[in-house]
């Protein structure tokens, strides 16, 4: 994890002497290098999940190093004993692609966190969500794009965004204001740099996903 963005970079193999793969760069390539060489593996390419500055900014080392290439759009691959599901999951960015490994371990890149949900179109980000990482198996890792691992199961029942999506729990009727905008709070979870997420319903009717340092709450 790279200390300022808390931005995730991975490596997974199928087995020791076997295939490797990249799961973005944008954390310190050293581990990844040092998991490679310790396993004897070979690295097979590249998974971007999407293209922002702190999820690529190492790609093209890595590429240079293996001469391999990257993978950035939906599909379906084997790499030696590696098979992979590449799946649109747009809403934060327009390239978003969230990679399902083994059917074990999917990397949600920035769509689906620890108790929070990617800032951007709302109504997008709730698509990928429950029609892509809602319908994998509750045992499966989640594999963030940044900080904590967690399960889809875990989000499923905690993740507050998740909870009312699923009408388990209420939308909210807190008054806010948002860059000098009045708003009605629906949801507020924690987010992966403490500061929060919420998501918001302005007075003309719009919904955002803004991050929590620009919401102001009454401390009344």
């Amino acid at each position: 994890m790279q200390p300022e963005w808390l931005s995730n970079a991975y490596v997974v193999a199928d087995r020791e002497g076997g295939t490797a793969l990249f799961v973005d760069s944008g954390a310190d390539v050293g581990p990844l290098v040092a998991a490679v060489e310790r396993w004897g593996a070979v690295p097979a390419a590249l998974l971007r999940t999407h293209a922002h500055h702190d999820h690529v900014v190492h790609e093209s080392e890595l590429c240079a190093r293996y001469g391999i290439g990257v993978v950035a759009e939906p599909g379906v691959w084997e790499w030696g004993g590696l098979r992979v599901r590449g799946v649109a999951t747009p809403g934060h960015s327009d390239d978003m692609v969230a990679f399902v490994v083994g059917e074990e371990a999917v990397f949600t890149g920035d769509t689906l966190f620890k108790d929070a949900v990617g800032g951007g179109d709302l109504e997008r980000v709730r698509a990928s969500v429950l029609d892509v990482f809602m319908a994998l198996p509750d045992a499966t890792r989640v594999l963030p794009g940044h900080t904590d691992e967690t399960t889809i199961g875990r989000e499923r029942e905690a993740n507050p965004f998740l909870r009312v999506w699923r009408g388990v729990e209420p939308e909210g009727t807190e008054r806010v204001t948002v860059g000098g905008r009045e708003a009605t709070l629906i949801v507020w979870s924690p987010d992966y740099d403490g500061k929060g997420k919420a998501w918001v319903r302005f007075a003309d009717g719009t919904d955002a996903i803004v991050g929590g340092s620009r919401v102001e709450r009454s401390r009344g």
